[in-house]
């Protein structure tokens, strides 16, 4: 194994890390953007009230979007498994 291939395996876990953590870190950002401009528009001044609707929006994308995660993860790791035994055969 070579830099080059070191070097694409980590840009390959860097992008399914992205494609995974990706849209729950949206989710709570957008949501905490919300309650935010919520609680200005209220003047609502309640520092938990930001919590319970982000941890929900996050479970609920999380339950949502399981199936795309599993297979993401699951589609890498045969990847690099298949790596692991052009590894072995050539070596």
């Amino acid at each position: 194994m070579n830099e080059t291939e070191v070097i694409t395996i980590c840009r390959e876990a860097i992008i399914v890390m992205m494609k995974v953590g990706g849209p729950l870190l949206l989710t709570g950002l957008v949501t905490g953007i919300l309650i935010s401009l919520i609680q200005t528009l209220t003047q609502i001044q309640e520092m938990t009230l930001t919590f319970i609707p982000k941890i929900l929006a996050v479970f609920a994308m999380t339950m949502l979007l399981f199936p795309f995660m599993i297979a993401t993860l699951g589609g890498f790791a045969h990847s690099l498994a298949d790596r692991i035994v052009q590894i072995g055969l050539s070596g």
